[in-house]
């Protein structure tokens, strides 16, 4: 698996990632996550990346993997309250203990990168939980801090010059970042992670039932409906391959509970991804005349 720098960070990540919020939301025995995050770590896979509010995420994460903790970089998110925890969002205190909690499930004593987690522009200008952020860097408890998230606290965030990663959602249902964000992130030197980077797997379907990747499949019906698209027989590769022919795009994290979807992706990627220049010209052609109010879903 190819690996890059994650932005001016120093950290070599593998170019796709895991997304753990599905192990933390799906039931699974430990087995089948031991299977899925050791699996992952042995085909080259070695960004990792969870939050304080994806279930139980956290707690696999330590009880599968972090006896190999030197193979992989850990990144984590906070400011939400998640495991019972008593008290208010978006406060420096929240921020503080959700931290100590995380590294406490995870079994380290440190995280490679702590992210915001789609806090608003009021909450970021407020300052008090990005103070507690940098706090916890200053205290070696994250090497570096990053900012989840879109539309425009994604853009506060970035020019804030504060951040040494964003994490923001892209795929060809979801181009928005195209429009500046992306430029403005290469320029402040940052890391930049994709979640979502297939659009949940809408393209080339005929129904979801998953209620959450409802607007990405009603974007995506309506692109389709403008004519066939060539290369639209491997939906799944034409998703990955527009996502990965943007230069300022590090790493993206794919969610999975199945170890051999994440092989195929992971083959997939190493065997070299391409789509045509025409294809590209037609998603961004289409996006462009459809999405003028398609924001980026958080």
């Amino acid at each position: 698996m190819q690996t890059v720098p994650l932005g001016s960070t120093g950290i070599q990540v593998s170019r796709l990632g895991i997304g753990l919020s599905e192990i933390g939301s799906t039931p699974m025995e430990l087995s089948a996550v031991e299977t899925l995050l050791n699996g992952g770590l042995d085909i080259g896979i070695n960004f990792l990346d969870t939050a304080a509010c994806y279930g139980n995420s956290e707690e696999l994460v330590g009880k599968t993997v972090s006896h190999r903790r030197s193979e992989y970089a850990l990144a984590s998110k906070c400011g939400h309250i998640a495991g019972g925890y008593q008290g208010e969002p978006w406060t420096a205190q929240t921020v503080t203990d959700s931290i100590d909690r995380s590294l406490q499930l995870l079994q380290t004593d440190y995280v490679d990168l702590m992210q915001l987690h789609s806090c608003t522009v009021e909450i970021l200008e407020q300052g008090d939980v990005i103070e507690a952020l940098l706090k916890a860097r200053d205290a070696g408890k994250t090497r570096f801090v990053g900012y989840s998230g879109d539309n425009d606290a994604a853009m506060w965030a970035v020019e804030s010059g504060i951040f040494q990663t964003l994490q923001t959602s892209f795929s060809l249902v979801d181009q928005k970042a195209r429009n500046g964000l992306f430029a403005a992130a290469e320029a402040q030197g940052m890391g930049v992670i994709i979640k979502r980077p297939i659009g949940n797997g809408v393209w080339g379907r005929s129904e979801v039932t998953n209620p959450y990747a409802q607007q990405y499949f009603e974007r995506h019906q309506a692109m389709s409906a403008q004519g066939a698209l060539e290369g639209d027989d491997d939906p799944i590769r034409m998703a990955m391959g527009f996502t990965f022919a943007h230069p300022e795009v590090d790493t993206a994290i794919v969610g999975t509970t199945n170890l051999r979807h994440l092989q195929s992706n992971a083959a997939m990627l190493d065997e070299g991804l391409s789509v045509s220049e025409g294809t590209m010209d037609v998603l961004v052609q289409r996006f462009a005349e459809l999405g003028a109010d398609w924001r980026q879903l958080t």
